[in-house]
């Protein structure tokens, strides 16, 4: 399926009869703007200007290149669920079901959409990634990193998480998130810190009287520092009060994860703890899905900020962020998926040469 196929069910938000350009050609022109190293407004302008008429097949322009305002006044005022909701029916089409995956659900801010004055906290993106096929599938707006409390059981709703793995950090450590992906035979992994202080207190109590059933331990070496990472689990009804375990859905492992980095002359120590419904006995097991849930920050956060420049992009009026922000992810998983030696950079640089190799990314046909 040819890619911006996927945009084909995005309502136009423009008044009928009066647009001299069309929505299939303004997605399209934004998506391989993004795909070959622009970053804004002005750059889709000037892709339509030197590309458009070689790409003839797959846009119209029947009034030349859209204007910079135009892309603009589009892009603030779709619908940012639809625009989600294709992000999602592409993750589907890939990746078929989310069964045994690890979907890591963890918010960033859209730094160049938050002016400094006093009292503006900022706008977050929610991301739900799926670890293994480095994949973003859904996304959720809120306006403060707090918000991400009630906006996550939204995320959860969009997407099908029967037999995944969901991993969230400590804000996401709440009663009723447990028990809502519990609900839909989905699994947790929640990071434990002082926000839930009787449950922390607990499991902190618990490896100070057991060490752990079982142990796993790996150490990462390179550029002048050592790291030793050990991770211990206890199985929660032995070591928690029923009425604990009863506050939290399913809960069966408590994971302890030991973090200790060298560094020249300088050494650090860092403690922290998970609670899952799982129950499965072996500690690398859980390592594992610990370190995979850092992928978001590597993978997904690191690229759009550094590879797509997300955090310079100035779009802040309407629902101009979310939208551009679904095409940069878009945009991610294309390049992502491509079969060659080249970085990622590279192959923005080349789509950006050669309209061939441009295609090829779209899944068009030469």
């Amino acid at each position: 399926m040819n890619t911006f196929l996927y945009f084909s069910s995005v309502t136009d938000p423009r008044v009928t009869g009066r647009c001299l350009h069309l929505l299939s050609d303004i997605l399209l022109i934004g998506l391989c703007t993004y795909l070959t190293g622009g970053t804004d407004y002005a750059d889709m302008h000037l892709f339509a200007q030197e590309r458009g008429t070689l790409l003839g097949d797959m846009l119209s322009l029947p009034h030349g290149a859209p204007s910079e305002d135009t892309f603009r006044r589009v892009f603030e005022r779709i619908n940012p669920e639809e625009l989600e909701s294709c992000l999602r029916l592409y993750g589907k089409n890939i990746l078929e079901t989310l069964s045994e995956k690890q979907i890591i659900i963890d918010g960033k801010k859209q730094r160049g959409v938050s002016p400094t004055s006093t009292g503006n906290k900022g706008l977050y993106i929610l991301n739900a990634w799926v670890g293994e096929n480095r994949f973003c599938i859904t996304q959720k707006k809120v306006e403060d990193k707090s918000n991400e409390i009630t906006a996550i059981p939204e995320v959860l709703s969009c997407i099908d998480i029967e037999e995944a793995v969901v991993s969230i950090d400590a804000m996401g450590t709440q009663h009723d998130i447990a028990e809502l992906i519990v609900g839909n035979k989905g699994h947790y992994l929640l990071a434990l810190k002082e926000n839930q202080r009787s449950l922390y207190e607990d499991v902190e109590c618990a490896f100070k009287v057991n060490k752990g059933i079982d142990v796993h331990e790996d150490v990462d070496a390179g550029h002048g520092r050592i790291e030793t990472r050990k991770c211990s689990i206890l199985p929660a009804k032995d070591f928690l009060m029923e009425d604990t375990l009863a506050d939290w859905e399913g809960l069966s492992t408590i994971i302890k994860i030991e973090s200790r980095r060298e560094m020249s002359d300088k050494t650090t120590y860092d403690v922290r703890y998970y609670i899952s419904d799982e129950s499965e006995t072996k500690a690398s097991y859980y390592a594992s899905l610990i370190r995979g849930h850092w992928s978001i920050e590597n993978q997904l956060h690191w690229h759009l900020d550094v590879t797509f420049k997300e955090d310079a992009c100035r779009a802040r009026k309407g629902f101009a962020s979310q939208n551009l922000s679904v095409l940069r992810k878009v945009a991610l998983h294309i390049v992502s998926g491509q079969k060659d030696k080249l970085s990622m950079k590279k192959r923005l640089y080349k789509a950006a040469l050669d309209l061939n190799y441009l295609r090829k990314l779209l899944k068009i046909e030469s």
